[in-house]
């Protein structure tokens, strides 16, 4: 599995209404995707950037295929909203390939 991080700043004249059903779009688009299997949403407390999503997806042709896809209208919409985007594609490590939890 593979996780795309992408970080942004929304623009301070962006319509909160209009990000917000944006957000409500690519939501529907994105859980349709071949190969998606989990998006998570976070917020900076401490400012910036000011939003970061993670989705996490079976491979790095899954992602491709979206990023090369729907992606395109959607990022051109964001970009209109947002700015600073910035997108990193992250895999396992090989020494430890698999999350650590206490007691396990």
């Amino acid at each position: 599995m593979i996780e795309v991080n992408q970080t942004y700043e929304l623009l301070p004249t962006v319509d909160l209404g209009a990000y917000a059903a944006w957000v409500k779009k690519a939501l529907g688009i994105v859980l349709k995707q071949p190969g998606f299997v989990e998006f998570r949403a976070h917020r900076n407390l401490l400012g910036s950037p000011q939003v970061r999503t993670t989705t996490v997806w079976q491979s790095a042709p899954d992602w491709a295929r979206f990023d090369e896809g729907d992606w395109q209208t959607l990022e051109l919409e964001l970009r209109r909203m947002a700015t600073q985007l910035r997108v990193e594609l992250w895999g396992p490590s090989p020494m430890v390939p698999e999350p650590l939890r206490p007691g396990r």
